[in-house]
């Protein structure tokens, strides 16, 4: 059904997933959820609106990176750091909630989500100050990165507040042991660069982020644990503030979420999985971001070794991320970024599915 749809744009997702979120609700007999989804859709709306007339007066715009695609020349001057509303009435909802339930877990994911924020508008904020497309370094931002999330991962595993045993569903789980470590630093860093990477088209972050939201509050109510009930509601809140922000970041863009979004949102899925246990479904649901991240591995893995071996480096793909290749072979933007976010629909049935069967 959702392939016939000829025009699938910002208000085709926004009522599909309405749809789906009452349904969630009704299955789940409490309706706080889609209300939870439509406050944060509405103050995202506002925070974009306002805030969008406060980074023109700033002139805080986008600088298109060079070694891109030329056609996104024209989106020099765009608006960016639209991430800052996105990011901050979460973390006002986030702290809201946790001085009420005084828990560890928000606690860490508090300043978790803090630390990838920082980060991500420093390195906007060095981009726009210098004039380029690149703010910090890449050592500097991994750096950072690996920073706190070294600190979350080791102080939630001491206080076992990260389980060992990756669930993949009900009956069955594999023990990590102490590998549960690096697999959560991967997860982590890995969910947030990835999100950073397809972050390059109008829209295609912010939808994909929407409905990855949605799926990842979906089954952590599965899981029917009442201590992560509250998670449910931040991935709910979380939703409909990147639906918010998606009317103004759907094509033609009007302002951009840079890194202080992506990287931050990529930061929030991958605490809030790690400290759900719900590593596993986030890896399928993720699959979009997951597969941006790798067609750049690949890419320049391929690149270096052909280099080596001949002398000549060769490319797989017309361009990394993978968006970026279907642009180069004539594909409409608009066109790229409804089919990922149907294939991030489908990924999300098929992530519950087998939750569901398994």
């Amino acid at each position: 059904m959702i392939g016939k749809i000829k025009k699938f744009n910002f208000k085709s997702l926004l009522i599909l997933n309405t749809f789906a979120l009452i349904a969630t609700s009704y299955i789940f007999n409490n309706f706080i959820f889609i209300g939870v989804f439509t406050l944060f859709f509405f103050i995202s709306i506002f925070a974009t609106k306002n805030g969008l007339e406060i980074i023109r007066k700033l002139n805080l715009l986008q600088n298109i990176r060079t070694e891109g695609p030329s056609i996104h020349y024209k989106k020099s001057d765009t608006p960016t750091m639209g991430g800052v509303f996105l990011i901050i009435p979460f973390l006002i909802f986030l702290l809201i909630i946790t001085i009420n339930l005084g828990s560890l877990k928000l606690f860490l994911l508090l300043l978790t989500i803090f630390g990838f924020f920082i980060t991500g508008f420093l390195d906007d904020y060095l981009s726009i100050c210098n004039k380029e497309n690149t703010g910090l370094k890449p050592k500097e931002k991994f750096f950072l990165q690996s920073v706190f999330s070294i600190f979350f991962i080791l102080l939630a595993y001491e206080k076992n507040l990260i389980s060992p045993l990756i669930t993949v569903s009900d009956s069955w789980g594999i023990n990590m042991n102490i590998f549960i470590l690096p697999i959560s630093f991967l997860v982590l860093v890995g969910i947030s660069n990835s999100v950073n990477l397809t972050d390059g088209l109008d829209g295609l972050a912010a939808g994909c982020s929407g409905i990855v939201f949605y799926g990842l509050g979906t089954e952590i109510l599965m899981k029917e644990q009442q201590e992560l009930f509250v998670f449910s509601i931040l991935c709910f809140s979380m939703s409909g503030i990147c639906f918010g922000f998606l009317k103004y970041n759907s094509y033609p863009a009007k302002i951009f979420m840079g890194d202080t979004g992506s990287l931050s949102i990529g930061a929030i899925l991958g605490s809030i999985a790690l400290l759900t246990n719900s590593v596993f479904t986030l890896s399928i649901f993720s699959g979009i971001f997951i597969i941006e991240s790798l067609s750049v591995m690949i890419q320049v893995g391929f690149f270096k070794i052909t280099k080596k071996l001949f002398h000549k480096g060769k490319r797989i793909f017309l361009m990394a991320p993978l968006h970026h290749h279907f642009e180069l072979k004539g594909v409409k933007e608009q066109k790229i970024v409804e089919n990922f976010w149907k294939i991030n629909i489908l990924l999300i049935i098929l992530g519950i599915v087998l939750k569901i069967n398994l």
